[in-house]
């Protein structure tokens, strides 16, 4: 482990959901299965006993193939799910950017949504008009800025939202595939404000498939498979691995 002070400490963590079979569609169907102690659920583990730390300044990928627990797990660094057993520490303010505009209000105007998400991470309204105008104009949506964001295109949800928590200046940014949609300008645009914030000591943690990215971007990577830590080191070495995973299920497929 990093000497570095840690950013984000994951011990042990498991995360359990309950999956619903079926449900009974009638009040006799309910009393029936009550005197048979028929299961109509079962637990699901989505995350495993995961363990591993984020020093302060590193940028770490998260990568494996869908339904490994990659944004499960940013969801619980974030808040979003309280872990099911183990422990998680985040030291240091968090902007999250797992689901394009999850905080948006989709009645209201781009601009009224700047201002609510402000205000939902902790800043004074003073403090978010200040950075309003940086925020619109790193957004590129133009006129619809004034629009309701129910009218917006998933690339300008995109745009606005990654503009929002960027612009507040958090000291861990958490991204799950947002700089998926959108073009390659703005990719880049992206990009470059993320290595604005790697060269002033923030920390970021990103889920993605694109390996380039990982490779390019990343101090290190951690590899999910069906929940559990499958590699963790540095990124060429953890895409190696997978590569090889994916082979290999490719062999045995046929």
């Amino acid at each position: 482990m990093s000497s570095s002070p840690v950013a984000i400490r994951l011990q042990n963590v498991t995360q359990r959901f309950r999956v619903i079979h079926e449900r009974p569609d009638t009040v006799r169907e309910l009393f029936s299965k009550f005197f048979r102690r028929q299961s109509s659920y079962h637990d699901f583990e989505a995350v495993k006993n995961a363990s591993f730390e984020v020093p302060k300044g590193q940028m770490l990928g998260l990568i494996g193939r869908n339904g490994s627990g990659k944004s499960t797990i940013l969801k619980i660094v974030s808040g979003v799910y309280r872990p099911s057993a183990g422990t998680v520490q985040v030291q240091g303010s968090l902007a999250p950017l797992i689901e394009l505009g999850a905080g948006f209000h989709h009645e209201l105007t781009g601009r009224e949504n700047i201002l609510l998400s402000g205000l939902l991470m902790g800043y004074s309204k003073r403090q978010v008009l200040e950075r309003q105008q940086s925020i619109i104009d790193f957004a590129e949506i133009g006129e619809f800025i004034d629009s309701p964001v129910k009218q917006y295109s998933s690339g300008m949800y995109m745009r606005l939202a990654f503009a929002v928590a960027t612009e507040v200046d958090p000291e861990i940014l958490v991204i799950d595939e947002i700089l998926a949609v959108g073009d390659a300008g703005f990719q880049d645009k992206c990009f470059e404000r993320i290595r604005n914030f790697r060269r002033a000591g923030k920390t970021i943690l990103m889920v993605t498939h694109n390996m380039a990215q990982v490779a390019q971007h990343c101090d290190r990577a951690i590899l999910l498979d069906k929940g559990c830590i499958m590699a963790n080191g540095l990124p060429d070495n953890v895409i190696e691995v997978y590569k090889r995973l994916l082979a290999l299920e490719a062999v045995g497929a046929h």
